[in-house]
């Protein structure tokens, strides 16, 4: 499955570029790309061998779930490959999660 891509959505891509400043913020700029690229890098994995991460269909049908440190990335698996619908820390997902 190695070609398989991913894409975010644009919920995701707000809760990428919202942890990316915060990491600046709190913890400088090294860390914050150090935390990005482990983020990106994870994405990757995920969309390469999207079913070795667990469903969570008991918060929302059709989606999974992968650790990443402190945030949660949820994510279905489509036709033309992984979409990536929100990274989430505290968030509640169940209602933070689009129906699939």
């Amino acid at each position: 499955m190695a070609d398989r891509r991913y894409h975010l959505s644009e919920a995701a891509d707000a809760d990428l570029e919202r942890l990316y400043e915060w990491g600046i913020n709190r913890f400088g700029m090294n860390a914050a790309d150090q935390y990005y690229d482990g983020l990106i890098a994870r994405f990757e994995n995920i969309a390469e061998s999207p079913l070795l991460w667990p469903a969570v269909d008991h918060i929302r049908a059709g989606y999974r779930r992968s650790v990443y440190v402190a945030h949660s990335i949820y994510y279905r698996i489509e036709a033309t490959g992984v979409l990536i619908a929100r990274i989430l820390g505290r968030e509640n997902p169940a209602t933070s999660l689009p129906e699939g």
